[in-house]
């Protein structure tokens, strides 16, 4: 899935702020950042709208398109 994920962030540079949070790394603030949004699985993508408000919350591996397809929906 990360190269998956390394490939939007390059895509979508300047279009979206894409934060990539990698639990693996044991950094407090990704931690933080992972809980305050109740996640429990990984992957999790959390998309939110440019007031701040949870667009979508995806569970698990998805194809690009559907990731592609939930960024559109964005406001």
């Amino acid at each position: 899935m990360r190269p998956v994920v390394d490939g939007l962030v390059k895509k979508y540079a300047g279009t979206y702020d894409i934060k990539v949070v990698d639990l693996s790394k044991g950094d407090p603030a990704d931690e933080r950042l992972y809980r305050s949004f109740g996640l429990e699985y990984v992957p999790t993508f959390v998309l939110l709208n440019s007031d701040g408000s949870v667009s979508d919350k995806i569970v698990g591996a998805r194809p690009v398109a559907e990731l592609e397809a939930a960024f559109a929906r964005l406001r």
